[in-house]
């Protein structure tokens, strides 16, 4: 089947909305805060500002989290861009693989800084190994269909055309090719900043994140490769909502990071297709949010509405030491689709300002440790043993506690339990479906509910089991994947209450 590139007047327009948050009068002034906004966030108008200056710039590209260094220009130029369309195969979880399409061969596409004024002369490659054609529309273009109708290009072939950068603000780009959503949701998208030209105050640090939606066939960290399903799309039912499209982007050792005392500065966009985001960090208030990436700003902003093909710039200033969580504030995308990210603050206490201790378990769920990789193989059980910890943690310890102890008369112990240990289809099946009602656990009487965990993948609830049968004074085997599987096959749950 031929695809035929997108028609300029055919493109679609986005649909874009901000939710605004009451100001807080009792937040104290920063350095972030207090730094004035660029002269032009009181007018921000489109200006031409004269032709370019200089010889021509090569532009300065960078993947995320990393975003290039303010250009620190005071005339405008010709600027050079060169990007690549590559399809690369991928982890989108641990042990799951995933075709991305992408501009530069990571998700998000590279990210581009340019100055207002500026004169972009564009060059974008598709690589011979790609499968498919692909374009850019830029949201910074103004003319027809924003650069996609100039960048039809084939695999194995260059295009070239060039725009005026006429707007300041933070700008979504993205392949305009049809099926477009369906471009769109194997990664291709990223983010252009237009500078005004007095540029942004600095901050100590900036980084770039973009959250995504992408639609596997299989579940929820179903292992192996996972192709894109077309009906799930259509549906608006995404498998993941990802930052920089993968799980493990921004947690453990790719957390971002700051000292305290440092201002923090955040390009953060949407790529979609279909869902809009609720950004927000757990633990901190923005100082200064430019309301859907343009140039007026609000200040002392909780959380911010950032719709899918749009941005917003939100910056705050790290006063107290710990981990902070980048989430969109729809939870089950954080805990059952992936949308967590961390920004670890290091340095020394500030008891005046917050005296509890940091407990990250909870928030983090298993990402609090590093994913073991496991692709389709069944893990020994050590292995096991450990990964189930981490899922155990994030999972079942809020109810049972770290040391399997259970709450009295409420929710049972795991520790040394005679009706965990007695049956072991009957434990896979109450993680499975559910709990409810009187059970008697080691002669005391518990009541409470216990939802079922179906949701999660069959290799997973073994992983867990095994932790338990194996933790807490408890000795006993392994739990397989295949005994997990056989009693879901085996279980009949009324629609909605499964996979």
């Amino acid at each position: 089947m031929r695809t035929r590139p997108l028609l300029p007047f055919a493109f679609m327009a986005a649909a874009v909305a901000a939710a605004l948050t009451p100001s807080c009068d009792e937040k104290k002034p920063d350095a972030v805060a207090d730094a004035a906004p660029p002269a032009s966030a009181s007018a921000a108008t489109t200006t031409d500002l004269g032709p370019p200056e200089g010889p021509p710039i090569e532009a300065v590209l960078t993947d995320a989290p990393e975003v290039p260094p303010p250009t620190n220009r005071k005339k405008p130029a010709k600027v050079v861009v060169h990007l690549e369309v590559k399809e690369v195969e991928m982890e989108i979880s641990a042990g799951v693989k995933y075709m991305f399409w992408t501009f530069g061969g990571k998700v998000p596409g590279k990210f581009i800084r340019v100055r207002q004024g500026d004169f972009v002369e564009f060059h974008l490659a598709n690589h011979p190994s790609s499968k498919m054609p692909h374009n850019i529309d830029l949201h910074a273009v103004t003319g027809p269909g924003g650069g996609a109708a100039s960048s039809f290009t084939a695999p194995g072939r260059e295009s070239q055309f060039s725009f005026k950068a006429l707007n300041p603000g933070l700008y979504v780009y993205h392949c305009a090719t049809a099926p477009v959503g369906m471009h769109v949701a194997n990664g291709m998208y990223g983010l252009i900043y237009v500078e005004p030209p007095e540029g942004l105050p600095p901050v100590d640090h900036e980084y770039y994140v973009m959250e995504g939606d992408f639609y596997t066939v299989g579940k929820y960290r179903d292992k192996g490769l996972q192709p894109f399903d077309m009906q799930k799309a259509i549906d608006e039912h995404p498998t993941y909502v990802l930052f920089n499209g993968a799980e493990d982007s921004l947690v453990g050792p790719k957390a971002l990071k700051a000292k305290a005392g440092e201002s923090v500065r955040f390009f953060f966009g949407v790529g979609g297709p279909n869902l809009t985001s609720s950004f927000h960090v757990i633990g901190e208030i923005f100082d200064r949010v430019y309301t859907e990436g343009g140039m007026k700003t609000q200040d002392h902003v909780q959380t911010t509405m950032v719709p899918a093909g749009g941005s917003t710039i939100a910056e705050f200033k790290a006063e107290v030491p710990g981990t902070y969580i980048l989430v969109d504030h729809s939870l089950l995308r954080v805990f059952n689709k992936g949308a967590l990210g961390m920004l670890k603050v290091e340095g020394p206490d500030r008891k005046d300002i917050y005296t509890g201790k940091e407990v990250d378990s909870v928030y983090l769920s298993d990402k609090a440790g590093p994913a073991l990789t496991v692709g389709e193989k069944q893990l020994t059980k050590e292995q096991q043993i450990e990964a189930g910890k981490t899922l155990y943690l994030g999972t079942c310890s809020t109810c049972h506690q770290l040391d399997g102890a259970g709450t009295p008369k409420v929710f049972p112990p795991l520790a040394k339990s005679d009706y965990l240990l007695a049956d072991k289809k009957r434990a896979i099946t109450a993680v499975l479906n559910g709990l409810s009602g009187e059970v008697k656990v080691n002669g005391n009487t518990y009541n409470s509910v216990m939802p079922p965990w179906s949701h999660l993948p069959d290799d997973a609830i073994a992983n867990i089991l095994t932790y338990v049968y194996n933790s807490f004074g408890n000795t006993g085997d392994a739990i397989t994947t295949k005994d997990v599987t056989e009693v879901r096959n085996a279980t009949k749950r009324p629609p909605g209450a499964g996979h």
